[in-house]
């Protein structure tokens, strides 16, 4: 047994705490939920895509597992061996399910919870499973912004003991709070180009040009039936009192232009580079080397704030005093060197997306 390691005994959490925290299996709780708020802002394909890059980032991060150690004028970093949580948080699930959810939570909420599923016999925390943060309700902590761990935490109104609780807070506010007018917006210009993709004409309007004035509802019948016709058949038939007129500008494409201008808002909400999402920069084109360094941009512009969030919560409530985990980014991004001010700009890098 390595000098390092803690005897690999683990004790599980008590009776009452198992069936609230659903040891046994996603089976024995009453239901598992997404937020509505969550599943509206994955419905835009602009953030869809953008948790979906970020989450499969952190999801394929392994961890390191160090001291630190006084060398008389500053600290060296002593690597240990990893804890069988640091391979695989979750005994039930991949430890890039778990991590990717927890950012996921992160990302939309503004924090994630997981439970200790079992304890080591010094009591640290052995095991963890992830609890979706759309069942979560802390009473005394309600957001959108939060000033620290909940004190008082329910699931699905059933109170857990917070030391079994496992807090992972966001340095950022999450999306469907501090987006949530913008990501309507990007909603409704959603469902305007639905509608248009639906009409089987061009957008215009019928207009009487010859006979008796007809009244509203006779006109309102007129379109219907024309509009059911077209539907049904290719050709239409209009007698000569009434003119089909197409609109001089097509609001369908004012509807995709306005789509193309919020996805490059969604890209802002997000906090990605907007050519991560295919999203169109307003006034130039943005530029990159190569895979290497698309990668490092999505990673410290994007997720360095949520990992270095969960890399801090496992050290201080996973570990003992003076050992630390950390994601193990460099081998994934391929450089050691993620100095933000020596990444390349538009100007030096020979290769262009276009906007």
């Amino acid at each position: 047994m390595g000098l390092f390691t803690r005897k690999a005994i683990a004790e599980p959490a008590r009776a009452p705490l198992r069936a609230a925290a659903g040891m046994g299996g996603s089976n024995n709780f009453v239901s598992y939920t997404v937020g509505n708020a969550e599943l509206n802002a994955l419905t835009n394909p602009t953030i869809s895509r953008s948790r979906d890059l970020l989450a499969s980032m952190i999801g394929a991060f392994e961890l390191k597992h160090y001291s630190k150690q006084w060398n008389g004028t500053d600290y060296d970093e002593v690597y240990l061996p990893l804890e069988p949580w640091m391979e695989q948080p979750d005994p039930k699930n991949t430890r890039n399910f778990f991590f990717s959810n927890v950012f996921s939570d992160m990302f939309f909420y503004g924090r994630a919870f997981a439970y200790v599923t079992s304890r080591y016999s010094t009591g640290l925390p052995a095991t963890l499973e992830w609890l979706p943060a759309a069942n979560i309700q802390t009473p005394n902590m309600v957001g959108p912004q939060f000033f620290g761990w909940a004190d008082v935490i329910e699931w699905n109104g059933i109170p857990l003991e917070t030391q079994n609780v496992c807090q992972f807070l966001s340095p950022y506010m999450g999306i469907v709070y501090s987006g949530a007018r913008a990501i309507n917006t990007a909603l409704y210009l959603d469902q305007a180009a639905d509608r248009y993709a639906q009409l089987e004409t061009p957008p215009g309007y019928l207009q009487q040009v010859d006979g008796e004035d007809m009244s509203g509802d006779d006109l309102g019948e007129l379109a219907s039936a024309w509009g059911a016709g077209r539907k049904k058949r290719a050709i239409g038939a209009l007698s000569r009192q009434v003119e089909f007129k197409e609109y001089k500008n097509d609001p369908s494409l004012t509807v995709a232009k306005l789509r193309s201008d919020q996805a490059l808002e969604m890209a802002r909400l997000c906090n990605i580079p907007a050519y991560m999402v295919s999203a169109p920069t307003q006034g130039a084109s943005m530029t990159y080397q190569n895979a290497e360094q698309a990668r490092q941009d999505m990673y410290l512009f994007g997720l360095k704030g949520f990992a270095d969030a969960i890399e801090q919560t496992l050290s201080m409530f996973m570990l003992p005093r003076g050992r630390y985990v950390e994601f193990d980014v460099e081998d994934y991004l391929g450089s050691s060197d993620m100095s933000p001010g020596e990444q390349s700009s538009p100007d030096s890098a020979p290769m262009e997306v276009p906007a």
